[in-house]
C-alpha cells in the first residue's frame, strides 16, 4: 500500500515539473500578429525566450511573409535570395532550437523598412526561479500547473 502510493505521488510530482518546465508558444505580436503597425520591439521586451519555446507567426496569406535573416540583413532590411529560407503560410511555427540573437523580417517590399522585423535573445536554459518561494510558485505561465498538480496530489493521497 505505502509502495503504491509512494508511485502515485511520484507519477504526480513528474507530471507537474514537465508541465512547469514545458516550453512556451508565443504568438508574435500577440492579438495583432504580424502586421505592420505593431511595435515588436515593445512587444517582446519583457518576454525571455528559452531554448525550446516556439514563435508562430501569423497573418494573412500572400500579404506578409517570414524571413529568418541575419543581424546585417535585419538592419539593412534585406531579404535573402533563396526563398527556401522563408516561410509563407500565414501561421509560420519556428521553434527555437539554439541560443543566442534571432532575427526575422517581413520580405514584402517596404515592410521590413515599416516596422515588421523582430529582434530578441534566445537563453540556453530555463529562467533562473524568482527569489521568493511564493512568487515561483505563481510565476506567469506556471501556477496553474502548480494548482492542478497540488490539487491532483492530494486527491491521490486521499484514494490510496
Amino acid at each position: 500500500m505505502a509502495v503504491h502510493r509512494s508511485l502515485v505521488i511520484f507519477a504526480i510530482v513528474a507530471l507537474m515539473a514537465l508541465a512547469i518546465s514545458s516550453a512556451t508558444e508565443y504568438v508574435v505580436g500577440g492579438d495583432d500578429g504580424w502586421k505592420l503597425g505593431v511595435k515588436y520591439d515593445d512587444w517582446a521586451k519583457d518576454k525571455m525566450f528559452v531554448v525550446g519555446d516556439t514563435l508562430v507567426f501569423k497573418y494573412k496569406t500572400g500579404s506578409h511573409n517570414v524571413y529568418k535573416v541575419t543581424g546585417d540583413e535585419f538592419k539593412s532590411c534585406t531579404t535573402p535570395s533563396n526563398n527556401s529560407l522563408g516561410s509563407f503560410t500565414g501561421n509560420d511555427t519556428i521553434k527555437l532550437a539554439t541560443a543566442g540573437a534571432k532575427w526575422y523580417i517581413c520580405g514584402i517590399s517596404g515592410h521590413c523598412d515599416g516596422g515588421m522585423k523582430l529582434k530578441i535573445t534566445v537563453l540556453d536554459g530555463a529562467p533562473a526561479p524568482a527569489p521568493s518561494a511564493a512568487s515561483t510558485l505563481f510565476a506567469k505561465g506556471t501556477g496553474f500547473h502548480v494548482l492542478v498538480g497540488m490539487v491532483l496530489a492530494i486527491v491521490a493521497v486521499i484514494m490510496v
